[in-house]
């Protein structure tokens, strides 16, 4: 198992399978269809020569104007409510039905001499009981009474006869965005005041107020005739949201997409003329109607030639990987980890690319998270020279722009090497003010060429600084990660580790001091040594650190710990006192292991001992034993 991984981590044709999948899925994120030789920014110069269409094409408008048009057209639509002509006269037969019905049901309730409803109506039962009363005082007492039957049936008919005169809608006023509504009725449609018409908000309202001029004041009675004739009014005037939406689309259809028309052989631009905004937009639909036009084989061609321009790009990075980080080369674990990274940077400009967004989007995609992580993975040179990689991809993703790879050369950077000899997290967000420096200076110094008035100066520097505080955050939240899942150690974590309070430091310190001043001195020794041969300072010194921790498991055992002038190896046997000295490296990784320290720091226990016999006590074992009876394990 292990030599498989092994295999994988050193295999070239994993090599070559990541430098393709990685080429590819960038080729992907290029500008679709697309001839990508003209990208020109607003009052810059038209430095080619005239630039002459080579077939007619319309002159598309900005994809914000026409996505606001298309909006515009939507929101002009008026919800379209259809009447139903067949409600009035269905709830009028209907009411009248149920009137006859009703009072068949409270003449029998009253005949059996019941004093509760029947459950055969609606109606509550206390609305029930408050009509019947009524109809009782018509029937068993004689009396003709203050309301009868008839007069609370009459109001309600003149509640539904009033209601769809007016018409009833099924929809609430406030959510009608619009004043007015259009109303389809038969193959016509017309646009009226919402406010026209009944709707269910107010509806209720409207019965009470019309029912008091038949019962008055009765609150009993004015309730169970509310309830009664609500429970029939339904709207007649129908919302159709598919009515609605084909209305909606057909306004969205009428609106063009292009602004004019450029014919065949007229000139677009003129050498030495001013990128106005009209001009742009004549080149930008230019450069899209002649990718509409490619054919098959000219298409390919052109993903051909995008796969050999990012290969190209990557070549750079890997020649000098190959050359001079071996380390690197070996491991394609380590390969991995770079192409993600530039994948990560890679996405992150496609989408922007994306956003139909009129503000410089474009200075939001974080190069300087890439520069910074390699950087302290790695180191600078690495770091630049992705910075590099990532800001050419940039600015093919984002249609050859020149002065963006500009912009993220220098801020990117600037970010790698203000991280290269980090000493602590915390320095990362230093790195703000560099990040920044690199984006306004490019900002200032492409838009004093291109005359960009102030403002938009300041506008686009807002931009670049988001930039510059997001991408130390970032770092700092994936730095983690990375360590944990690619099994790297870091500077930053080596730091870490040299604080004293450490628990396996602080250990040392307290139970066994002289071993603690023991590593800090050989710490200090070798990390002048690894400076004059140009090896990793950091590392050494935090690896001599460590390196006799498994003394903690017998601290007397060992001549710095003791204190007085006992010395524990006088009663031991020479082969137990061999076997201790011995056995604070197998001790010293385990204890290494349990605290989880790294592997590169783990590499150091072993190794700072031979694999020869203890001499001193071999020698004091022939004396105590003679030669022949000693034996070399």
């Amino acid at each position: 198992m292990d030599d498989n991984k092994s295999t994988l981590r050193t295999s070239r044709r994993i090599k070559v399978l990541i430098f393709f999948v990685s080429a590819v899925l960038i080729v992907m994120m290029f500008p679709r269809g697309e001839s990508i030789e003209y990208e020109v920014a607003i009052n810059s110069i038209w430095l080619e020569d005239d630039l002459i269409a080579s077939m007619p094409f319309e002159i598309l408008k900005d994809p914000l104007v026409y996505e606001r048009e298309k909006a515009a057209a939507a929101n002009s639509v008026h919800p379209i409510f259809v009447k139903d002509e067949s409600i009035p006269d269905m709830v009028r037969d209907s009411l009248d039905r149920y009137n006859q019905y009703l009072i068949s049901v409270m003449d029998s309730d009253i005949f059996l001499e019941s004093e509760e409803g029947t459950g055969k109506t609606f109606l509550s039962e206390n609305s029930y009981l408050t009509l019947r009363n009524i109809r009782r005082r018509e029937n068993i007492l004689a009396n003709t009474g203050e309301y009868k039957m008839s007069d609370i049936f009459r109001g309600c008919k003149d509640v539904v006869n009033r209601v769809y005169r007016r018409g009833y809608i099924n929809i609430a006023f406030e959510n009608i965005k619009k004043d007015s509504i259009a109303v389809r009725e038969g193959k016509y449609q017309k646009i009226i005041p919402k406010m026209n018409y009944y709707d269910p908000d107010d509806i209720s309202e409207f019965i009470e107020s019309r029912l008091r001029k038949y019962v008055r004041d009765d609150q009993l009675i004015l309730s169970a005739a509310k309830e009664y004739v609500s429970e029939f009014i339904v709207p007649n005037y129908l919302y159709n949201d598919k009515l609605t939406n084909e209305a909606e689309q057909a306004a969205v259809r009428k609106i063009s997409q292009n602004k004019g028309i450029v014919n065949e052989n007229e000139r677009i631009v003129a050498k030495h003329d001013r990128i106005t905004e009209e001009i742009k937009d004549k080149i930008d639909s230019y450069r899209k109607a002649k990718g509409v036009d490619y054919g098959f084989w000219q298409k390919l061609s052109q993903e051909a030639g995008k796969f050999i321009h990012v290969s190209i790009i990557f070549l750079l990075l890997s020649i000098y990987v190959y050359l001079f980080r071996k380390r690197i080369y070996k491991d394609n674990l380590m390969i991995l980890l770079i192409s993600i990274v530039i994948l990560f940077i890679s996405f992150m400009a496609y989408i922007v690319s994306k956003l139909n967004v009129s503000g410089p989007v474009e200075l939001l995609i974080l190069l300087p998270v890439a520069s910074m992580l390699l950087t302290i993975i790695f180191d600078s040179r690495i770091g630049f020279y992705s910075t590099v990689v990532c800001a050419l991809i940039i600015g093919a993703i984002r249609g050859n722009d020149y002065a963006l790879v500009v912009m993220n050369v220098v801020a990117g950077g600037l970010a790698a090497y203000t991280v290269r000899d980090i000493k602590n997290r915390n320095q990362i967000f230093r790195s703000f003010f560099f990040i920044l420096l690199g984006y306004t200076s490019g900002i200032v110094a492409f838009g004093l060429e291109s005359f960009t008035p102030p403002d938009q100066i300041l506008f686009h520097s807002s931009f670049a600084a988001t930039n510059a505080l997001l991408s130390p955050a970032l770092t700092f939240g994936l730095i983690i990660f990375i360590e944990k899942i690619f099994g790297i150690t870091t500077d930053l974590t080596l730091l870490e580790l040299s604080d004293f309070n450490s628990p396996l430091l602080r250990d040392l310190a307290r139970n066994a001091p002289g071993t603690f001043n023991h590593s800090m001195t050989i710490g200090a020794m070798v990390e002048n040594a690894a400076e004059v041969i140009g090896a990793n300072q950091i590392l050494a010194r935090i690896g001599a650190y460590y390196h006799d921790i498994g003394k903690l498991s017998n601290p007397g055992g060992y001549v710095e710990n003791q204190m007085d002038n006992n010395n524990l190896h006088e009663s031991l046997d020479p082969k137990e006192s061999a076997k201790l000295i011995i056995g604070h490296v197998t001790k010293g990784i385990e204890l290494a292991k349990i605290n989880k320290l790294p592997r590169e720091i783990i590499d150091f226990i072993p190794m700072h001992h031979g694999t020869l016999v203890v001499s001193y006590f071999y020698e004091k074992a022939k004396e105590m034993y003679g030669e022949e009876n000693v034996v070399k394990d």
